[in-house]
């Protein structure tokens, strides 16, 4: 079959020829029909991220999809065993999940892995205090980001600060309905203000930080600034490391205020509580509340589309 293969940690992925996976006794090949190219995509295959394991070459890219079965359903699907990726012409894989009808399924292709991040922590908080009340979102510019501060206003968030760099994308969240907070800030402490100014009106119960490294500490002593407020009870959630992959904790944050600092993804999330909430992301996806824009590369131009840094995010489709 036709798949995107990777020969090395270092090359780039090229259309070629792959076996075929085996596929198990009473079931069949799912069809691509569409496969994101996710952050963690470009970091599994490289080597870089840290749910790698050992990896071995030559393999096939991706870790989710939309495909056709033999009948003609689409069907999220993925989590194939490697070498074997989503990014093939034929893959086999553990789980399907049907897509609601008039759902793009390049956009659930697209929008589902980035989507899932921020969805999952969101729900765990409503399910644990009822209402997600102020929800802060640092990084909330990039895909995921994006998606979360759109996930938090769908859920009923009383009030979401979206955090971010980019003046185009802050002004589409505030038109959303956000409040916007821009992390390109000048000069000593500019960041930390900008940030205590927007938790002053009112402490977030839940910080989704897709930046971590200076913005997360930034973040840190904007809310120690506003420990005296009893009530507050704060999760803090760590989901990516764009800004940075350490930051400094202080002392008198943990003293002055009730906050709660975890993480969220492969290893603290299982595959089976992600795949729990995909119709609900998949429903989100095909009523509108959540969506982001995407453009399809097929495999024959996959290494272009693998170089490409455009504000979408990129879909591998057949030829």
């Amino acid at each position: 079959m036709r798949a995107a293969v990777v020969t090395a940690p270092d090359a780039s992925p090229v259309c070629a020829d792959f076996p075929e996976p085996a596929v198990p006794p009473g079931s069949e090949p799912l069809h691509l029909v569409g496969a994101g190219l996710h952050n963690v995509v470009r970091g599994l295959a490289t080597g870089r991220h840290y749910g790698r394991g050992r990896m071995r070459y030559p393999l096939v890219p991706g870790i989710d999809a939309v495909a056709r079965t033999g009948d003609g359903r689409l069907v999220y699907t993925g989590y194939a065993r490697p070498p074997f990726g989503t990014m093939a012409e034929r893959l086999v894989a553990p789980f399907q999940a049907e897509i609601p009808a008039g759902a793009d399924p390049l956009a659930i292709a697209a929008g589902m892995n980035p989507g899932l991040s921020g969805w999952m922590v969101l729900t765990t908080r409503r399910r644990e205090v009822g209402a997600l009340g102020t929800v802060l979102v640092l990084g909330a510019t990039g895909m995921s980001g994006t998606l979360a501060v759109q996930g938090a206003l769908a859920l009923g968030a009383e009030r979401v600060i979206a955090a971010g760099r980019d003046p185009e994308a802050l002004e589409r969240l505030r038109g959303a309905g956000a409040t916007t907070v821009s992390l390109a800030q000048d000069g000593p402490g500019g960041l930390e203000q900008a940030l205590a100014d927007a938790v002053s009106e009112t402490s977030p119960g839940l910080v989704l930080d897709y930046l971590w490294g200076p913005v997360a500490e930034a973040t840190f002593a904007a809310l120690g600034r506003s420990g005296e407020d009893t009530e507050a009870n704060t999760s803090y959630v760590q989901i990516g490391s764009l800004a940075g992959v350490e930051a400094s904790l202080p002392a008198d944050l943990l003293r002055s205020r009730r906050i709660r600092i975890t993480g969220s993804g492969a290893g603290s999330v299982s595959a089976e509580e992600m795949l729990a909430e995909a119709p609900e992301v998949m429903a989100r996806f095909a009523d509108g509340s959540l969506h982001l824009p995407y453009t399809a590369f097929p495999l024959s131009r996959v290494g272009e589309a693998w170089a490409h840094t455009g504000r979408s995010r990129v879909v591998v489709v057949p030829d």
